[in-house]
């Protein structure tokens, strides 16, 4: 009787040590579920496109940590905005002018930064276009993705706007709709950035080329919201900074584009956009 006394609370005793360990080797809810993060992507390409570059490295950082980060992004730049003033995302990649607003409030901390590829604005024009200056683009209507849209708009705009160059600006939602547009001959020119535009599907690529391009500011800032954990916070981090040092992590930021990995970045990694002092995204938000 004591024998199989022992052996039934030496049974009970490791199953319920198995038990508890389940629940505190993953995130759990209030309600017992697995906990799942957001990560939202700023809509600079199509919802296809960005979940086919994003999902497999969003996966992978999830496999690493035991954390589960799910793929999010929105109809257009505008609403992406929107949601990350309501804090609607717990991670976020957002543009260089976005993260100093939005680290201002609601409070996205900033968590990595592409490392070594600093960002640039450029302006398109189709390959047989004759428009060699931005001079040339006098009095013209001109495609952009957004109007925050900190290199693909707010750079050449500013540019234009700096050496009286008088223009139009058209709104099309996101860099490929620009890129399909000008490629068109809707525009005569249009807004984006190196990554996006070679990014974008190569028959619309190959029938344009880049006239302009801006100064270089610090890239998209990976964030996270405030109130995010700070323990899955640094394991996300870790992960992400890890990911060039592995084949597969590697090859995965490859298809972003990102060509040197990703450092830990600080909320002040962005001064240099701060000092531009663009207050342009406080009265949009609120339309």
């Amino acid at each position: 009787m004591l024998r199989m006394s022992l052996a039934r609370f030496t049974l009970a005793f490791f199953s319920s040590f198995l038990l508890v360990f389940s629940f505190v080797a993953m995130p759990v809810q209030a309600d017992g579920h697995k906990k799942v993060y957001s990560f939202g992507v700023v809509p600079q390409q199509s919802a296809k496109r960005l979940a086919k570059l994003w999902s497999p490295v969003l996966a992978y950082v999830s496999d690493k940590t035991g954390v589960e980060i799910q793929f999010k992004t929105a109809k257009n730049i505008p609403t992406f905005e929107k949601r990350l003033a309501e804090g609607a995302y717990d991670l976020a990649y957002m543009n260089p002018y976005h993260f100093t607003v939005f680290n201002s409030d609601p409070g996205y901390k900033a968590m990595a930064v592409r490392q070594k590829q600093p960002i640039k604005g450029i302006m398109v024009v189709r390959k047989d276009s004759d428009v060699t200056s931005m001079d040339q683009l006098a009095d013209q209507t001109l495609a952009f993705p957004a109007p925050a849209a900190f290199a693909a708009s707010v750079l050449p705009r500013a540019y234009l706007s700096n050496n009286n160059i008088s223009f139009s600006s058209k709104y099309v939602s996101s860099h490929d709709s620009v890129y399909l547009a000008v490629s068109k001959g809707l525009f005569p020119a249009g807004g984006g950035v190196l990554r996006t535009f070679n990014n974008t599907s190569p028959e619309v690529r190959e029938q344009l080329k880049v006239m302009w391009t801006s100064q270089a500011f610090t890239p998209h800032a990976i964030a996270a919201h405030p109130s995010f954990n700070a323990d899955d916070f640094k394991k996300i981090q870790e992960a992400f900074v890890a990911m060039a040092s592995d084949p597969e992590g590697k090859a995965l930021l490859a298809s972003l584009k990102i060509k040197h990995g990703l450092i830990v970045a600080q909320d002040s990694t962005w001064d240099d956009v701060r000092g531009l002092g663009i207050d342009l995204l406080n009265q949009l938000i609120k339309q």
